[in-house]
């Protein structure tokens, strides 16, 4: 099989552990705020910083995780300061103590912006919380997030039809603008929420097993399993309604891959023969579904595709390449089909020539390709982490090791 590999494993490998180096190293000397804690909320694509920028929760919790792997990954003392550096202002600016969970955003200097608890914040929260635990066996951390698990069970899950709502106030009040973001859809149930919630409670019962937690992840995947899924295709089914019925106006091949991947995962986690047996096929067929309709020219991954008209939008995104290179490494892990290995190496050589930048360092979120003479679209910023690209190298070193060693 070795021979039909585009590139060598070992080669592929040193440059993964190589990037993932320069990814922590330009976090590290770029983002630090010395005056007001934590990290700035933002860094021009030119790598300026934006010293009052405000600061959202999904990059504190991002980061909060991504430091917290790195160090574990790497047993760097300086990566270990960083994610200390982190819990502690989530801790201090984002926890609310009076009524649970985490709110969304603070100004630069940690004053509140904005409390509203967003389901896809707490899961991030969770998944921050417990990757800290791992590295640093801290029991309030822990404890602060299972008290988050069991206020995302109590307050966001629907009972009645399962699946979890997507907005609150700060008092888990259901709120009429439950979208996360302007480009989604005003709807109760997305599978993008639903995908985080997935990634942190397997990440939960990684490090810290427990019945309820196991059940709740069984409970989870079988959501994208018998709802999020579209087994008449291999998409996922993105904004729904209370009833799961299916209101997407787009297929998204970043968020099928992402998917692809974060469901073996936690179903290793799970240890659920049974259920491993029934949603294994599902995992395949999403980076079959990917690697046949989503590829770009140049071997990218591209974003999307309008459901009605056809019309693909062909824009090369950094998460997407990121979550591509984990998810068809995890299928060739799964099938051993040279397509899935060599369909990597394409996306890491266009990511590499048109996404890392090499002048002022992290990935541009837009490749080169891409990008008008006004692109401005920052480096770090609310939606622009490490957490993709860095979780990428990582994850992507763990399962070339898994498949060679």
């Amino acid at each position: 099989m070795s021979q039909q590999l585009a590139m060598p494993v070992q080669k592929l490998k040193l440059e993964f552990m190589q990037e993932q180096n320069n990814i922590t190293d330009w976090w590290y000397k770029n983002t630090l705020d010395e005056e007001n804690g934590g990290f700035i909320g933002e860094v021009s694509s030119s790598g300026m910083r934006m010293e009052c920028a405000n600061k959202g929760i999904i990059l504190n919790t991002r980061l909060l995780w991504y430091f917290s792997e790195a160090a574990l990954f790497t047993k760097c003392e300086n990566t270990y300061q960083l994610a200390e550096r982190a819990y502690h202002y989530l801790m201090t600016y984002f926890d609310d103590p009076e009524h649970g969970g985490v709110i969304w955003e603070v100004d630069y200097s940690g004053h509140l912006v904005d409390s509203k608890k967003q389901t896809y914040a707490q899961s991030f929260a969770i998944y921050g919380l417990s990757s800290y635990y791992q590295l640093t066996g801290d029991k309030q951390a822990i404890n602060k997030a299972m008290s988050y698990f069991d206020l995302l069970e109590a307050k966001t899950h629907d009972d009645d039809r399962g699946g979890y709502l997507e907005a609150f106030d700060r008092q888990w009040q259901e709120i009429d603008d439950m979208r996360l973001s302007d480009k989604d859809d005003n709807l109760p149930k997305t599978m993008n929420t639903h995908l985080h919630i997935l990634e942190a409670y397997a990440n939960l019962q990684k490090v810290y097993p427990s019945e309820k937690v196991a059940a709740a992840l069984k409970r989870l995947i079988g959501y994208f399993q018998g709802s999020i899924i579209d087994h008449s295709n291999y998409h996922l089914r993105l904004f729904m309604c209370r009833n799961w019925g299916d209101h997407s106006k787009a297929y998204s091949y970043g968020h099928d891959i992402e998917a692809s991947w974060l469901l073996y995962k936690s179903l290793r986690i799970l240890k659920n023969p049974k259920t491993t047996a029934q949603v294994t096929p599902s995992v395949i067929k999403l980076a079959e579904t990917c690697l046949a309709e989503g590829i770009g020219e140049l071997g990218q991954v591209l974003d999307e595709i309008d459901i009605k008209t056809n019309q693909l939008h062909k824009g090369s995104v950094w998460w997407i390449q990121a979550e591509a290179i984990v998810g068809f490494l995890n299928a060739f892990h799964l099938t051993g089909n040279p397509a899935f290995y060599n369909a990597v190496v394409k996306i890491w050589e266009f990511t590499k020539k048109y996404h890392i930048d090499a002048k002022h360092g992290e990935w541009h979120w837009m490749s080169i390709l891409d990008q008008g003479e006004d692109y401005n679209i920052n480096k770090a910023g609310f939606w622009k982490g490490p957490y993709h690209n860095g979780r990428a190298m990582i994850e992507a070193i763990k399962l070339l090791d898994e498949l060679y060693l």
